[in-house]
């Protein structure tokens, strides 16, 4: 009969439980075992998202889109690319002394399937992916694809941390307006971003830019947008830890979105790209630059404009791979750090 009484069980029950420990992070393949070549090749050989129960920390997924660029296409094929190159990488970090994977849940989460004939229909498909994935606390490291695809990306970010500050390191300024009357274009991804009021203007700044313009009204524009600009000729004679602390100071507390295309490397050490630059930064400009913002708190990244067909040896995907790691680790030690700090 019940008498209305709760059981003294039941009682101790109703209480809240000892917090369960978190769950060690589910790494990448392990490569003296299983050889590099074998077996799918996730990013970095890391489980897919499926296999880490939805869960991850820091989500690593592709966008085979490049039907926004204005030269040569191919970067649809990108992020299969780099996930292949990425075979290779290890998992310590030496630079950041840092183990990433062992820090946070890294996971690949596979590839967001966008509209190829419909640019409108496929910037709104990521964007509706991208909201999705960083409304389960994950951030996200997106290998591209073209460059039209940072417009939705900061679109979801910018939903969740407010307006962001933004690192963009390109040979160019991706800042038009439009091409052919087309809105949505990998050079115009910015000056949307700067129009939906995306960006924190007090903190934008595109590195490595270089070569001809259509005119000095570009530059205008662009610092109307509130953009600094450290060109590549900068790196080269100011060293990277100066542009660094530059980049750092600029940037401050603020959310952090960095945008990397690929083509800010020199095409010696990155000629699998659709719009190549003489001039550029060496990959080890590059990396190191990015080992400066360890400070910064990075929110999401991308990684675009690797066009396969046009690589030798894999050099721009290997040197993609390695950009895209050392994002990885940056996200990963500040998950790490948040976690502590909680």
């Amino acid at each position: 009969m019940n008498t209305g009484e709760q059981p003294e069980q039941s009682q101790q029950h109703a209480e809240s439980p000892a917090p369960r420990p978190r769950a060690e992070p589910l790494g990448p393949v392990d490569s003296s075992r299983v050889p590099r070549y074998a077996g799918p090749a996730t990013f970095a050989r890391l489980p897919r998202l499926d296999e880490t129960g939805g869960r991850a920390d820091v989500a690593v997924v592709g966008v085979p889109f490049d039907t926004g660029v204005s030269y040569r296409p191919g970067a649809r094929f990108g992020g299969n690319a780099i996930r292949e190159a990425s075979r290779l990488l290890r998992p310590y970090n030496p630079a950041q002394d840092a183990s990433p994977f062992a820090l946070a849940q890294v996971a690949d989460a596979g590839d967001i399937a966008a509209n190829p004939f419909d640019i409108g229909e496929a910037v709104e498909t990521v964007q509706e992916a991208a909201d999705g994935i960083l409304a389960t606390g994950a951030r996200m490291m997106t290998l591209g694809g073209d460059h039209t695809i940072a417009l939705p990306l900061l679109r979801s970010v910018a939903r969740k941390h407010g307006p962001v500050a933004l690192l963009h390191f390109d040979a160019h300024l991706d800042t038009w307006d439009t091409y052919f009357g087309a809105a949505y274009t990998h050079g115009t991804p910015f000056r949307r971003a700067f129009e939906e009021g995306l960006l924190d203007t007090s903190a934008v700044s595109h590195v490595g830019t270089r070569g001809p313009l259509y005119g000095k009204k570009d530059l205008d524009d662009d610092a109307k947008m509130g953009f600094g600009i450290v060109t590549s000729a900068d790196v080269m004679r100011r060293g990277v830890d100066e542009v660094a602390d530059q980049l750092r100071q600029r940037i401050g507390d603020r959310p952090l979105y960095i945008s990397v295309d690929i083509d800010v490397l020199d095409p010696a050490h990155a000629p699998g790209t659709g719009t190549p630059e003489a001039g550029g930064l060496t990959s080890r400009e590059l990396l190191e630059i990015i080992r400066g913002l360890a400070s910064c708190r990075l929110v999401s990244a991308d990684l675009v404009e690797v066009a396969p067909a046009y690589d030798h040896a894999e050099i721009t995907s290997v040197a993609a791979s390695h950009t895209a790691y050392e994002l990885t680790t940056l996200m990963a030690r500040q998950v790490a750090g948040e976690r502590e700090d909680a």
